[in-house]
């Protein structure tokens, strides 16, 4: 015999109770059903926050007060009308009631409250029912690593005047976790950057690593140029880690417009570290190269020479404050949806990681105005090469990221949909 289901209104009470935000705890204590049951109410909406079930209250429906009223009317004896009479009723909407739910004697005030919310509802069906081709183009989107927030903004940029076109990351969302089944639900739940097979609580960030530079300069000495990103060309950088710290990926992120790179490392030493990033920056352009925002990792403790090698300063953050390089935090979270912790990092070719980056410099932004990464940067280092030269040089001999980064990569950028 399978466990007993909670009727409609306890479960109408605990979802309620969860969409305002309360704790499973809270909503145990208040409602009087088991943690379990609650639990299994979130699991059941795919971990997504309830929608709040509203009956309009009007004077042509039984409050679940007055059904009670009718309970204790019946088990004291009265009369259908003596009950009506009381609650200011018809008695024909009291003698209804009764008769739909059981007669005198089967009555009950919750099984008529839960009868009486399922014929109220109005059911429609789910958006990617009625929208297949917004569907298609979210399912294909999704596919390519886009956020359901990037899509329903790119979604309202390409249709402004067709708002039956739009859809928004909250519709998206509920259309995976709760209205989504089988192998289509799961398809689509692991092209999400968290991969989660339910919405969860967000955790706090890692702690920064500390560690013994010598002769550092900390973050509180960086030009105040760099806090307001309107000069581009500096950047936040750090190490991503792979299984049991066995391997790492560096990554770099430039702040004024979140344009990303992705170095192979092979080991985590100072010098190799510092050689293979140097590598890299050099190949910027002038106005690219200024100034280099790090952890308080012990791999960036040859900053001395690279800022010799290359003629950029290295900063560092303080201790415990990866907010410091929020940029570069957030670009590792992007990343770790290719590159999953508690992997081996060091099975991935630089040719990959340059592709991984190419797709992350490919999806707009929010913080660009729905710009991407890859767009930005082409648009400021052409005006930066425009102001300077103020000569009438063709375009294509301007500095590209996708050119001098990734010389195989320019055609099939070209023909990538958020390049368009």
């Amino acid at each position: 015999m399978g466990r007993p289901r909670l009727p409609l209104v306890k479960r109408m009470q605990v979802r309620a109770l969860l969409s305002e935000g309360h704790s499973q705890v809270e909503v145990v204590v208040a409602t009087g059903v088991s943690r379990g049951s609650v639990y299994r109410l979130i699991v059941e909406a795919g971990g997504m926050p309830a929608r709040r079930v509203r009956h309009p209250k009007t004077s042509f429906r039984l409050s679940g007060l007055e059904r009670e009223e009718i309970r204790a009317g019946l088990e004291r004896g009265e009369s259908l009308r003596g009950v009506a009479a009381r609650l200011g009723r018809a008695p024909s909407t009291v003698s209804r009631e009764v008769n739909r739910n059981g007669g005198r004697v089967g009555y009950r005030a919750w099984r008529a409250g839960d009868r009486a919310a399922v014929q109220a509802r109005r059911p429609k069906p789910a958006w990617f029912l009625r929208c297949p081709r917004q569907w298609g183009e979210t399912q294909r989107l999704l596919r390519l690593g886009w956020s359901p927030q990037q899509i329903g903004a790119r979604l309202k940029a390409v249709h402004p005047d067709q708002p039956e076109l739009w859809v928004s990351a909250e519709t998206i969302y509920r259309s995976i976790y709760v209205q989504g089944r089988g192998q289509l639900r799961k398809e689509l739940a692991a092209c999400l950057r968290s991969g989660r097979a339910q919405r969860v609580s967000q955790r706090p960030g890692r702690r920064a690593r500390q560690g013994t530079i010598p002769d550092k300069v900390m973050i509180s000495q960086r030009p105040p140029e760099v806090t307001d990103r309107a000069v581009p060309g500096h950047w936040e950088g750090d190490l991503i880690i792979g299984a049991d710290g066995g391997s790492a990926v560096a990554t770099l992120v430039e702040r004024t417009t979140r344009f990303g790179m992705l170095i192979k490392i092979d080991n985590k030493t100072a010098e190799h570290v510092r050689d293979r990033i140097t590598r890299h920056i050099v190949t910027l352009p002038a106005e690219l190269k200024r100034s280099l925002t790090w952890d308080q990792g012990n791999e960036m403790a040859a900053h001395a020479r690279f800022t010799v090698e290359t003629g950029i300063p290295v900063f560092f953050c303080d201790p415990h404050s990866p907010w410091q390089r929020g940029s570069n935090e957030n670009f590792n979270r992007l990343v770790r949806q290719y590159l999953p912790k508690g992997t081996d990092l060091s099975l991935h070719s630089q040719d990959h990681l340059d592709h991984i980056a190419w797709l992350l410099n490919g999806r707009p932004r929010q913080t660009l105005n729905w710009m991407t990464p890859s767009e930005r940067l082409n648009q400021l280092v052409a005006l930066t090469a425009c102001s300077q030269r103020r000569s009438s040089a063709p375009k294509r001999g301007v500095w590209s990221p996708l050119r001098a980064h990734h010389p195989n990569k320019v055609a099939r950028a070209s023909r990538h949909p958020a390049m368009k």
